[in-house]
């Protein structure tokens, strides 16, 4: 029997691929907890900056966009105050942004590892989604204490981490593409997060999908991305859950999550020749 024929099977079983991680979880932990404390290391408030930095971000929303532009709603049938509204997009789309940014150097940044022959190389690329996970835990506290805060606080709400399931996905696959791509093109790094820029300005982040003209509607289709979010401020807003939906954008993150570690397992050999 062919040994790829053998390996592939293995490689695309999404089994597979969560009990892989699940057994070095302890190792992927210990990553992002030290990729999270060098960020801050050196600050006056530490890593007291975690919780901050949203915080500091989301007062500037509330001034900018509640008192010198007045903006409303960004959802007709709903009374959340506009900047809730973006800040709650932005928290979905800054797990995705922050993972994928990094994920070009998240192989080339450790190249000791790399060429050691029993290191589980294919944790690297999931660390900076593991510490953009712990500012996303902590936007998402200062979200509910700002929607009780503003008397808009809906029981659902609690399943926002929910939906933020095939984001992780999407963003997990994306890592592990652009981690072996990395190795081999360093102007990847530079490339990434101009794409990133133009990515949140195409995907409904400022805005609601009902406020694009009808006829590029039918691009937003293809954008899980998009569809998460919209799902998220559903949420938020305490609209009926379009499940439906979450479980169209989840097949495709999941489908991309598989595809991305068969790419990336399938590059792996010849990482430590390049580095």
């Amino acid at each position: 029997m062919n040994i790829h024929q053998s390996v592939e099977p293995m490689i695309l079983n999404p089994i597979r691929i969560s009990t892989d991680i699940w057994h070095n979880r302890y190792l992927l932990g210990q990553l992002v907890k030290r990729d999270v404390l060098l960020r801050y290391r050196g600050a006056m408030f530490g890593v007291l900056w975690i919780f901050l930095s949203p915080l500091l971000m989301l007062t500037i929303f509330a001034y900018v966009f509640g008192q010198v532009f007045q903006a409303r709603g960004g959802i007709a049938e709903s009374a959340l105050p506009f900047w809730l509204f973006l800040y709650s997009g932005l928290i979905v789309f800054n797990i995705f942004s922050e993972t994928v940014s990094r994920s070009p150097a998240s192989v080339r940044g450790y190249p000791s590892f790399v060429k050691k022959i029993i290191f589980p190389v294919q944790i690297l690329p999931l660390v900076p989604l593991g510490a953009a996970l712990v500012h996303a835990f902590f936007n998402f506290l200062i979200l509910l204490a700002a929607l009780a805060w503003t008397g808009n606080f809906h029981a659902q709400v609690l399943l926002f981490p929910l939906a933020l399931i095939p984001v992780i996905l999407l963003a997990t696959g994306f890592a592990w593409f652009l981690g072996a791509w990395g190795v081999f093109i360093k102007d990847m790094t530079q490339i990434v997060p101009v794409f990133i820029q133009m990515l949140m300005f195409l995907s409904p982040v400022f805005y609601p999908v009902s406020a694009v003209p009808g006829m590029l509607r039918p691009l937003y289709q293809f954008n899980p991305l998009g569809h998460v979010i919209e799902f998220s401020r559903g949420l938020v807003t305490g609209q009926p859950a379009a499940w439906s939906v979450w479980g169209v954008a989840l097949v495709i993150s999941l489908a991309v999550a598989i595809l991305g570690n068969f790419f990336f397992q399938h590059s792996r050999e010849e990482f430590a020749d390049v580095l």
